[in-house]
């Protein structure tokens, strides 16, 4: 989660955001940088690195003036060098941004045909060339800024600076948060109210398509079709805190909306856009030489492993396996020659799966994982080291974590199928293109919000709940049974659709709602045959799907959740994000803590 910070002030700058920065240090990140205006012309400085390395330069080469914005970057497009380190430039505007341009390519293109240069690898660059080519065509900083930002496809906040105007920054923001900070004759803008603590505790939290105009006497807001609006300034705590809620009731709410942001930054870990390639670290794997892959983790993050069989199998053709970490030593498992063990955790130091992967390894297995914190006992004892880019997770109950895991083990799934040659290269840039999209239609799949709250008011009264799904449906199906069991205390549980008539069918009464996941694919008209098998004998059936498969599913549906469309094989990012909503408002209609759930504890260090 990369790092914004932008004042408007009366004392050097530069100091105040380098130090607003290091707050942000939680985040992760491998470069940095800061840009001022000192008599009207924009100066940065940049380092790849820890903050420490800016730090020594600006105590060499010291950047003037009272207005500058600054960044800490993970490296997505491009790698951590000094030339793709954020701030941006042109000669007349310079930007920091989050997230993702997906539509860079074709700006890219159109702006070089009119003469602009660019110099980065970064799809950063295009925002600051395009504000630019606006303001050559006579239109002002905020003008520009409206019809650049109305271009740009993707999740992202960014913040601008432009030539000449000491009092002007703008911000925008789509998919990833972006706070307004007041003081007194100063305004700032930050990532979050965290990074704000230092220099005020009043803040307005941007809503989804808002773009700002701030100057020193506040700020003004408007909307996505360019309407001014007020937005309610809060008195934040953040100060006390490494991270708050934000404008959230809940930790859980918040990291639920921090998924369009973590999965772009997770993404872009993993994949080359202007290649299009998957792109793995330095210490990744010979997929060519793995005869089975095993993977092994705990609760969720064991469900992220079983929607991953199927990416490794039918992207790949790799024999897989999923187990669970506390079953797996017991099971006394038959481990391959030439096998691969692929352990997943958050938290990185969950002690079933520590102790699986030090079996795996007595077993001549090689060793991979992906993890949250890159320093944890399981990433150490790893042969190679996938790290999500989540950032902490509060809530006990997993969300962001599950979903930035999804995005690595789908890129690693595209990169075994590469190796093995079952993608040729023209699905490898089909599938990583439609990879890049996600964190667009993951903040679209939130939308639906007012909907699944509406849903929870009746789920609420439940005592039993079934999930069904069917294929790639089918982990999600029992991970929304187990996020409605973990937070509201009601009994769920998840089958494949398949299932049903095995057993699970003879709980159907009009007193069970059955969550449907059947998103349109090849096996949409066999979940809806068993779903129609369910409203046969009076079961209310929430139906979870896309467009398509709304309009064909058929009359007697109880309530329906709408899904964008997307690549079949990344459905089940979609299809994650009502089944945590349902869960969340579920458990707020009956007033259960969300947060803490009783009995449940965030890292499992014990066996």
């Amino acid at each position: 989660m990369c790092g914004i910070v932008g004042i408007i002030g009366k004392e050097e700058a530069a100091p105040l955001i380098v130090e607003a920065l290091r707050r942000l240090e939680y985040r992760g990140y491998d470069s940095a940088g800061v840009a001022t205006l000192h008599d009207g012309l924009i100066d940065r400085r940049r380092a790849p690195g820890k903050l420490r390395n800016l730090g020594g330069i600006l105590a060499t080469d010291p950047l003037p003036g009272v207005i500058g914005i600054g960044h800490t970057r993970w490296a997505t497009h491009g790698a951590p060098t000094e030339s793709n380190a954020h701030p941006h430039a042109s000669d007349r505007v310079a930007v920091v941004h989050n997230g993702i341009i997906e539509n860079f390519r074709e700006l890219r293109d159109e702006l070089s045909a009119k003469g602009h240069a660019f110099v980065t690898e970064t799809d950063t660059e295009v925002t600051v060339h395009l504000v630019t080519e606006y303001l050559r065509q006579g239109l002002d900083p905020v003008a520009a800024a409206q019809k650049a930002v109305k271009r740009f496809e993707g999740a992202f906040a960014l913040v601008l600076m432009f030539r000449g105007d000491e009092d002007l920054l703008i911000g925008a923001r789509k998919g990833s948060p972006l706070a307004i900070g007041y003081g007194d004759g100063e305004m700032f803008f930050g990532s979050d109210a965290f990074a704000l603590a230092p220099f005020t505790n009043r803040v307005t939290y941007m809503e989804e398509g808002d773009l700002a105009v701030l100057r020193r006497s506040g700020a003004t807001v408007y909307t996505v079709n360019d309407v001014a609006v007020r937005r309610p300034i809060v008195i934040t705590q953040a100060g006390a805190a490494l991270v708050d809620k934000g404008n959230h009731r809940h930790f859980m709410a918040k990291e639920i909306y921090e998924q369009p942001e973590v999965l772009g930054h997770t993404v872009h870990a993993y994949v080359n856009a202007i290649t299009e390639t998957i792109a793995l670290p330095r210490t990744a794997i010979d997929w060519t030489a793995v005869s089975r892959l095993t993977m092994v983790a705990c609760g969720t993050a064991s469900l992220a492993t079983q929607v991953a069989q199927y990416w490794f199998e039918q992207l790949a053709r790799l024999p897989s396996g999923t187990d669970i970490a506390s079953e797996f030593r017991y099971r006394d498992a038959v481990l391959m020659e030439k096998g691969l063990a692929l352990f997943v955790s958050q938290s990185g130091e969950t002690a079933d799966t520590l102790a699986a992967l030090r079996h795996a390894r007595e077993n001549g297995q090689g060793i991979a994982s992906v993890v949250n914190v890159a320093e944890s006992s399981i990433a150490r004892d790893s042969d190679s080291v996938f790290p999500t880019h989540a950032g902490p997770e509060i809530g006990v109950a997993s969300t962001k974590a599950f979903m930035c895991q999804l995005g690595v083990l789908a890129s690693l799934a595209i990169s075994a199928g590469v190796a093995r040659g079952t993608i040729t290269r023209e699905r490898e840039i089909e599938l990583v293109r439609r990879l890049l999209e996600m964190p667009r239609l993951v903040g679209e799949a939130l939308h639906q919000e007012a909907i699944v709250a509406n849903i929870a008011q009746e789920l609420a009264k439940a005592r039993d709940v079934l999930f069904i799904g069917r294929g790639l449906a089918y982990p999600i199906a029992m991970e929304g049974a187990l996020k409605l069991k973990e937070i509201s205390y009601i009994h769920a549980e998840g089958y494949a659709a398949g299932e049903l008539k095995h057993g699970p069918i003879a709980l159907i009464d009009e007193n069970v709602p059955v969550i449907v996941i059947a998103p349109y694919d090849h096996l949409f008209e066999k979940t809806i045959s068993n779903m129609q098998e369910v409203m046969a004998r009076g079961g209310k059936v929430v139906l979870i799907s896309d467009r398509k498969g709304h309009d064909l599913s058929g009359d007697g549906v109880w309530m329906r959740i709408e899904i964008p469309e997307c690549e079949p094989a990344f459905q089940p990012m979609l299809t994650a994000v009502p089944i945590q909503l349902l869960a969340y408002y579920t458990a707020l209609a009956k007033g259960t803590d969300v947060d803490q759930p009783r009995n449940l504890a965030k890292s499992v260090t014990v066996e």
